[in-house]
């Protein structure tokens, strides 16, 4: 689209596509070419509440007004170093707990995104869960109860790479339950992740938009590259006949459960590095929002400090713990 093209569209009271609002990017023309973008990724690819999603309309290559990594990689690392402190705060609080949802066609990138996105953080705060197919006692119990056992308590960030929702779009694409049942589904999800957030959990749940050009230039690396070769599936290109298919179910179930307090965000993910910046500035603003602390000391301080120094004054006199001297 040319620039002139682009002035046209910002000129109209519309939305470019159902949920990418596409701020004006020309307010602004001293202001650093980074900040001509609109800054909040939060309100620029939400979903809003049972909102008609249409994926075909969105593009999966958008990166705004930055057109290259490089020009991306100082508010990366910004976003990166605000999330690795937040995280630092929610874990010394331990009041909040943080649950990233990820989700996305076969080669989407929700790997690499934890790799690049959680780079900085603290390993011991957080974990990784990933749900596939059941096994025989998971399907012996309702569909979230293997789910609700990697939940995120107080301190913690847990990130599902694939999640509850493949109960909603691999069973309903193979036909292994029917719309009515998927629709009943979509309620128990957002009664489950609701009792969540009531219990001081924040949820980010993110769709890594990609196109089926992209999926296959993404299976020819994983051809090329020997470091890839693990990654290649049975499944890989009989799944992909099923991208249509994949498309509706997606577009159904971001409909059916994007809430204000459990949001969906549809991310532009062709560009990864553009994937990267969206996805970590959304989880840094959001966890900024929560006004995390560090908890008072348990302890008196001025107390520790006097044995603090005391014990200073004792290694100065040649004195073992305990009063002994040494020798």
């Amino acid at each position: 689209m040319t620039i002139e093209a682009q002035r046209h569209l910002l000129q109209a009271p519309t939305l470019i596509s159902c949920a990418f609002s596409y701020h004006n990017e020309f307010a602004g023309e001293d202001s650093p070419s980074w900040r001509l973008e609109a800054l909040d990724y939060r309100k620029q690819f939400s979903v809003k509440s049972a909102e008609k999603v249409r994926l075909d309309k969105l593009d999966p290559s958008y990166t705004g007004k930055l057109t290259s990594e490089d020009a991306a990689k100082d508010d990366v690392k910004g976003y990166l170093k605000e999330l690795a402190h937040q995280q630092v705060l929610l874990y010394a609080e331990h009041k909040h707990s943080v649950l990233v949802v990820l989700q996305g066609m076969d080669a989407g990138g929700k790997d690499g995104t934890i790799r690049h996105v959680f780079s900085g953080v603290n390993p011991q705060g957080v974990d990784v869960a990933s749900f596939k197919q059941p096994t025989p006692l998971e399907l012996a119990h309702d569909f979230l109860w293997r789910v609700h056992a990697q939940a995120p308590r107080a301190g913690q960030i847990v990130i599902f790479n694939r999640s509850h929702y493949e109960d909603v779009l691999v069973t309903r694409v193979h036909k292994l339950v029917d719309k009515k049942t998927c629709a009943r589904r979509y309620e128990h999800i957002r009664d489950f992740e609701a009792l969540l957030v009531e219990s001081g959990t924040t949820i980010l749940k993110f769709f890594l938009h990609i196109s089926r050009e992209e999926q296959l230039a993404r299976f020819a690396q994983r051809l090329d590259d020997p470091g890839r070769n693990w990654k290649i599936s049975e499944s890989d290109y009989s799944e992909r006949e099923l991208w249509d298919d994949y498309v509706d179910a997606y577009e159904d179930a971001i409909r059916a459960t994007s809430t204000a307090n459990a949001p969906w965000y549809v991310i532009p993910a062709n560009h990864k590095w553009f994937r990267n910046l969206a996805v970590s500035q959304i989880i840094a603003d959001s966890m900024a929002d929560l006004d995390l602390a560090f908890p008072a000391p348990s302890v008196n301080l001025a107390d520790i400090k006097r044995k603090y120094h005391a014990a200073v004054e004792e290694g100065k006199d040649g004195r073992k713990p305990g009063g002994r001297k040494k020798g």
